[in-house]
């Protein structure tokens, strides 16, 4: 019994061996490939179409991709002032963004969560929709990973390109287009600051229609967008 209680552990622990050391093989690979090659699609998208054909509702999932150079800069710090100020000082985790919004929320405040611009990139990208223990680990782990590897011209560019941005609706492209009937290149400071202002909740704001609520964080976004510079 004893011996084949041994054999057994042994298998298992050379399975999660080989399993390990192919996750972390496929990932670091998929990482590299995507420096140049773009997402064709994320686990987010996957999973909404998924929600759309069991609920019998149109399927929508409309996105474009376009170079960082073809994304609007007032776009670019309007994200930044909105979803995360340390952007280009961080390796991926902003420790101080954490302390803070620790601080508020024992205080019972509203606030705005800690997780950066890298590690929303990182979920999208990776990840599927849910919060508990392995997936935090797995985001952090894949946060430091396209830290590593990409530029943080880069992940901002994947960031535009793969987030949720409405019903549907992925991208700065297509966001651009549907709202505001023009290319993400030529975003006023105002229209990019909406389109920052919907993000914690995409679905249920809209840049097109904005709510009060919208249009005061809209206002305060212009108000700093250009205390941050675009990554280069």
């Amino acid at each position: 019994m004893i011996k084949k209680n041994h054999a057994f552990l042994s298998r298992l622990f050379r399975i999660l061996k080989i399993g390990a050391v192919f996750f972390f093989l496929s990932t670091i690979i998929i990482t590299f490939i995507y420096r140049f090659v773009a997402p064709p699609v994320t686990p987010l998208m996957i999973m909404r179409v998924i929600g759309q054909l069991a609920d019998g509702k149109e399927l929508k999932m409309r996105k474009q991709w376009v170079s960082f150079s073809e994304i609007s800069p007032n776009l670019v710090k309007a994200v930044i002032t909105s979803e995360d100020n340390n952007f280009m000082e961080h390796n991926g985790v902003d420790f101080a963004a954490i302390v803070k919004a620790r601080k508020l929320n024992e205080r019972g405040k509203k606030l705005r969560g800690a997780s950066t611009i890298s590690q929303q990139t990182a979920k999208n990208v990776y990840l599927w929709l849910g919060r508990n223990y392995l997936r935090k680990g797995l985001e952090l782990y894949l946060t430091g990973l396209i830290e590593l590897i990409w530029s943080k011209e880069r992940i901002m560019e994947v960031y535009l390109n793969v987030i949720e941005m409405g019903d549907g609706i992925y991208g700065a492209e297509m966001a651009s287009q549907t709202y505001f009937h023009k290319p993400a290149k030529y975003l006023t400071p105002g229209e990019a600051a909406l389109i920052a202002a919907v993000l914690p909740n995409p679905r249920k704001w809209s840049p097109a229609h904005p709510t009060p609520y919208i249009i005061r964080k809209k206002n305060w976004i212009v108000r700093y967008m250009n205390n941050f510079d675009k990554p280069d």
